[in-house]
């Protein structure tokens, strides 16, 4: 029998390189070709060796959603996965104005918008009385602080202030940073989750520790049995009615046992969702399922699965990649 193809569209997947190769085995499992295609501002990019490249506009540009429509239309676009925070509000949008048009494992871009906001997300997170690390305010005594850009990602812009004459200079920009207690002695966790866009079915909630990150992405971790982790997701994401893939950071402060925080929920795919997928919760089957109508059932993800990432090169000769050449 003939295979069906269907077509995914990554919004910011250029370092994707497994991922894209995890939704093809996904989708081969379930009956169907995939074709991954991958929406960028540069066709030289690592995911080239497995997707075709399309450069695209920048998610802040006013023209952003027609001109993803003018992409979905020329390759049949059946499913659009966004792995920037960027991406995700313009994938919600996407699917708002071309509802049905195509799947897009999120929800919606009002949710995007505030968690991607860092202050009004740890205010909300606060005002539902989900645990955060203690946020500071002028005139509270001076502690150990971390100040982190409003809108930022990847660990970029995080500044550790140590003096108060540091956090004088902060606090001058004050607007633009969440500035929180610091926790030096933790452990750091994710919860990659996958969430019914249908019904809300929590169908994947899998803790793993994040043990190296580098440049403010995870090159080591490790899934693991964390049941405190797993009902704490559980929560937030009922509270706040996440959808689709969603990413939650959390910090175990290793001082006060016990104490689990809530660092930054992500709704989407976060880069070492590979480790989940690979320990056994396949969301990238999950996601397909779903986009073609099939059953969908919960998985777990297997304890003890580790993925430690190193650095390989892709070769691009006069702009196309030789998948083939490596060096």
């Amino acid at each position: 029998m003939k295979r069906k193809n269907i077509n995914i569209l990554f919004l910011g997947g250029a370092k994707r390189v497994s991922m894209a190769r995890m939704f093809k085995a996904a989708a081969q499992k379930l009956g169907y070709n995939a074709a991954i295609y991958s929406y960028e501002l540069d066709k030289c990019v690592p995911v080239a060796c497995e997707a075709t490249v399309v450069e695209g506009s920048r998610w802040s540009d006013r023209d952003v959603i027609s001109r993803l429509d003018e992409t979905v239309e020329n390759y049949k676009i059946d499913i659009i996965v966004p792995f920037v925070d960027g991406a995700v509000g313009v994938a919600a949008s996407y699917a708002a104005t071309f509802p049905g048009k195509v799947f897009v494992p999120s929800g919606s871009a009002e949710a995007a918008e505030l968690m991607f906001d860092k202050v009004r997300a740890a205010d909300a997170l606060e005002k539902a009385s989900f645990p955060i690390p203690a946020t500071y305010h002028p005139g509270d005594p001076c502690m150990r602080l971390i100040a982190k850009p409003r809108h930022g990602s990847a660990s970029k812009g995080i500044i550790e202030i140590s003096g108060i004459e540091r956090l004088d200079d902060v606090m001058l920009h004050a607007g633009d940073y969440l500035v929180q207690e610091r926790i030096d002695n933790r452990e750091e966790l994710t919860v990659d989750c996958y969430v019914s866009v249908a019904d809300g079915r929590q169908l994947v909630i899998s803790p793993r520790r994040r043990n190296v990150t580098v440049g403010g992405e995870v090159s080591d971790t490790e899934t693991v049995v964390f049941p405190e982790a797993v009902e704490l997701t559980r929560r937030v994401l009922s509270h706040f009615d996440l959808r689709g893939a969603v990413t939650v950071q959390l910090i175990h402060d290793l001082d006060c046992p016990g104490r689990l925080l809530i660092m930054e929920v992500n709704p989407r795919l976060g880069g070492g969702a590979v480790c989940t997928v690979a320990a056994g919760a396949d969301i990238p089957s999950l996601i397909i399922s779903e986009a073609m109508g099939l059953e969908l059932a919960p998985a777990e993800a297997r304890p003890g699965v580790r993925i430690c990432r190193y650095m390989q090169e892709v070769v691009f000769v006069d702009g196309v990649c030789q998948s083939s050449k490596t060096i």
